[in-house]
């Protein structure tokens, strides 16, 4: 699949004008339409349809179990994606449509609702980390990214267990990207009590519910995250780490996940 362009643009430096070839990543809408109606349309590379629009229904409470999932269908050309889910299930019964503009792309979650039932949730997974395995994790997503690299375009995200890079995403979104994962555990029905997330960008709260929803225990991001975000981890359990440098993160919530020897 074509994940970027190049573009002859012109640029501006020291002093003077020049021809210069560069990158620019793809970006094509995805809609994901379930049972014959569509719930949203989302913007990204175009990458994993199936994981996202899975993993966005998943994250968005149109799923519950991969047992309801009878058939997915992608429909795809330069210009768009359609991805159709049937299920076994009415997912749209006593469903209440309140999209809320948020900080990431598309059409925004049912944040209110969201809030309201995960903030009860309690994250209770059993893993435990190393200080110095957090900074080496993120310093083989930095070395993964090599669309980035590119295109200077996108963000990546990864599922991680207390030594290892398990799965690696990336897209014009880490929504998209955080999606993905979660639509690739889900299908393949894979337990993420004792995995962590880790990943580029802003820590906002729809990134935080997006984790909690899956049930990872640990989010780490090369970002800051905002207080809604802090106040949420603090509410559910997760262990929330932000701002990680070469040798250094801040940890906001920890309910002992990270060995501090």
């Amino acid at each position: 699949m074509i994940d970027s362009y190049q573009y002859d643009i012109t640029e501006y430096k020291a002093g003077g004008f020049g021809m210069k070839p560069v990158e620019s990543i793809r970006e094509v809408p995805l809609t994901i339409i379930i049972n014959g109606r569509e719930a949203v349309t989302l913007l990204c590379t175009g990458k994993y349809p199936e994981e996202l629009a899975v993993g966005f229904l998943k994250s968005d409470a149109f799923l519950q179990s991969p047992e309801q999932v009878q058939d997915i269908v992608v429909e795809e050309d330069e210009e768009r994606i359609v991805v159709r889910v049937e299920v076994c299930h009415d997912p749209w019964k006593d469903r209440v449509i309140e999209r809320s503009i948020t900080s990431g792309c598309g059409k925004g979650t049912n944040f209110g609702r969201n809030v309201a039932t995960i903030s009860r949730r309690r994250l209770d997974g059993d893993i435990r980390v190393r200080p110095e395995r957090i900074l080496e994790l993120v310093n083989e997503l930095h070395r993964r990214s090599t669309l980035y690299c590119r295109t200077r375009g996108c963000h990546n995200s990864s599922l991680c267990s207390a030594d290892e890079m398990l799965l690696f995403r990336e897209d014009i979104g880490r929504h998209n990207a955080i999606d993905m994962i979660c639509g690739r555990c889900f299908l393949h029905n894979e337990s993420v009590s004792d995995r962590m997330i880790v990943s580029t960008g802003r820590v906002a709260s729809e990134i935080l519910l997006k984790v909690v929803r899956m049930g990872v225990p640990i989010m780490v991001s090369t970002a800051v995250a905002t207080r809604f975000s802090v106040e949420l981890a603090r509410k559910t359990g997760i262990t929330l780490v932000g701002n990680v440098k070469d040798d250094s993160f801040w940890v906001y919530n920890d309910p002992g996940r990270i060995l501090m020897e």
